[in-house]
């Protein structure tokens, strides 16, 4: 088949979260099982400069229609590896800028116009090309208006860009709501203003538009399938996909075994692997040592990589600081976001030095570490569409410790109620369930046989995308 993946962000090229992960993985796994595929992502400085993109060519001069203006681009393209090609849309004024979506404290004010022309320079690549797409699937709100403006476009010119769309939600949370005077740029029906179109609450809403036009909607797991109709998870649209329950499938994101195997993770000290778990203790004294922590520590380690939001549950850990502060244990935080979290977490480390390590960055390199170094891996997320660190934390032995909600709730076995089958905890997400997860976290580690057999299932799980990617691929030949 021939497949167009256009997301915000892929990974390696520009990584924010799970998104470009998911992303580039999905892609990659596509084109080793022998389809035609395409990526498209913006062409941010942190992508155009990559290594990996050192040859790419411009492909294409854009001429973009903006409501009663006419912008500029152009397209660049390389293959990295066999049946997959890279596209990047340019336009300097709107990508060439350090971070993807925003300056660190805010998002960038113009980010509805950067992402209509985005959506814009896809579908007139697609029409130039002549690609002829079997399916073009888009991801999360930034192409939530990709099903329209690729239909709209054909019936303008008169040809079929793809014979099916598919639109997938990695988190509805982030909607891409502005206001509606911007609905001009989009240059497509007024009718499309209304509550049967991108309306919402008097706003413009671009995941709306991916939910109610695309041929077939997915999301990243069966439970947030689920969960995303009702109004406890759906963020105000629970209504606007009930309409598409039939239509729409929960399919788990994988790992990619080539960048997460810690048999062969180029950014460990030591490998190791499920059959000689020696390395392992290597990567946790290093772990220790890096952070300024004793790297002959005998207790249990916690590590936990994420986004310091409310969503990760970041404020049920920093309730349970007194458990960190002590307990006979360590704690290792590595990442970034919202201010008032990250003074939190700062404040925590500086109050508990020797205990609690805060490193406040993104970290690729580190991350890996955190997942090979650590013996429990804490995700407390209120809600959770797929989440990988739980599927990155099994590979690597590491014991997940997370909120039954999304994807966590599809991806781990709790080992007190399936003792047999077990390959982490479960608890609800609130202070008291990550209380309870934890003190049940330092009874495993005083049961060196439990803990060990329940790392040896974890590891002999199969995230693998090339498994994920044939679940596509049947929803693929089902739409077309």
């Amino acid at each position: 088949m021939k497949i167009v993946h256009v997301a915000s962000e892929v990974f390696p090229y520009a990584k924010t979260g799970g998104l470009a992960d998911a992303a580039g993985a999905l892609a990659g796994a596509l084109a080793d099982a022998g389809h035609e595929v395409s990526v498209f992502l913006p062409g941010y400085r942190i992508a155009v400069d990559h290594p990996l993109a050192a040859g790419a060519e411009r492909r294409l001069q854009l001429r973009i229609e903006m409501g009663d203006a006419f912008m500029s681009g152009d397209v660049r393209s390389f293959s990295p590896r066999k049946n997959l090609t890279v596209y990047f849309v340019c336009r300097d004024e709107f990508f060439d800028r350090r971070q993807p979506y925003g300056n660190g404290e805010r998002d960038y004010e113009d980010n509805h116009h950067r992402f209509i022309f985005f959506c814009k320079g896809v579908v007139e690549a697609l029409r130039l090309l002549e690609l002829r797409a079997d399916i073009v699937h888009g991801h999360d709100w930034q192409c939530g208006l990709l099903p329209l403006l690729l239909r709209h476009a054909e019936q303008r010119h008169g040809t079929t860009l793809a014979a099916k769309t598919v639109f997938t939600v990695h988190n509805l949370a982030f909607q891409g709501v502005f206001p509606m005077r911007s609905f001009y740029r989009t240059n497509l029906p007024d009718e499309l203003t209304g509550i049967d179109g991108l309306e919402f609450y008097g706003q413009l809403n671009m995941m709306k538009g991916g939910l109610l036009f695309a041929d077939r909607v997915t999301t990243v797991s069966p439970s947030y399938a689920r969960e995303i109709q009702t109004p406890e998870f759906g963020c105000g649209l629970d209504g606007v996909v009930q309409t598409r329950a039939g239509d729409i499938v929960g399919l788990l994101n994988g790992i990619d075994p080539a960048i997460w195997n810690p048999a062969s993770d180029v950014h460990l000290p030591a490998r190791y692997s499920a059959a000689d778990l020696s390395g392992k203790a290597a990567c946790r004294a290093e772990l220790l040592r890096h952070h300024g922590l004793d790297p002959a520590f005998k207790g249990p380690v916690f590590g936990m990589v994420c986004r310091f939001t409310e969503q990760k549950g970041v404020d049920l850990v920093l309730a349970n600081a007194d458990f960190f502060r002590t307990a006979d244990v360590r704690l290792v935080l590595l990442g970034t976001g919202e201010p008032r979290f990250v003074e939190a977490v700062r404040e925590l480390a500086m109050a508990a030095r020797g205990r609690i390590a805060a490193d406040v960055r993104l970290d690729e390199a580190m991350s890996h570490l955190v997942e090979a170094g650590s013996d429990f891996f804490l995700m407390p997320s209120r809600f959770e569409p797929c989440g990988l660190n739980q599927m990155y934390s099994q590979a690597y032995g590491t014991i997940p410790l997370v909120s039954r909600v999304g994807g966590l709730a599809d991806t781990v076995t709790d080992l007190d109620e399936n003792p047999a089958e077990g390959t982490g905890l479960m608890f609800p997400p609130t202070a008291e369930g990550l209380r309870d997860g934890l003190e049940r976290a330092l009874r495993l580690h005083a049961d060196p046989a439990r803990r060990a057999a329940a790392q040896a299932r974890g590891m002999r799980k199969d995230f693998s995308w090339a498994t994920a990617a044939q679940a596509y691929q049947r929803l693929y030949d089902e739409a077309v």
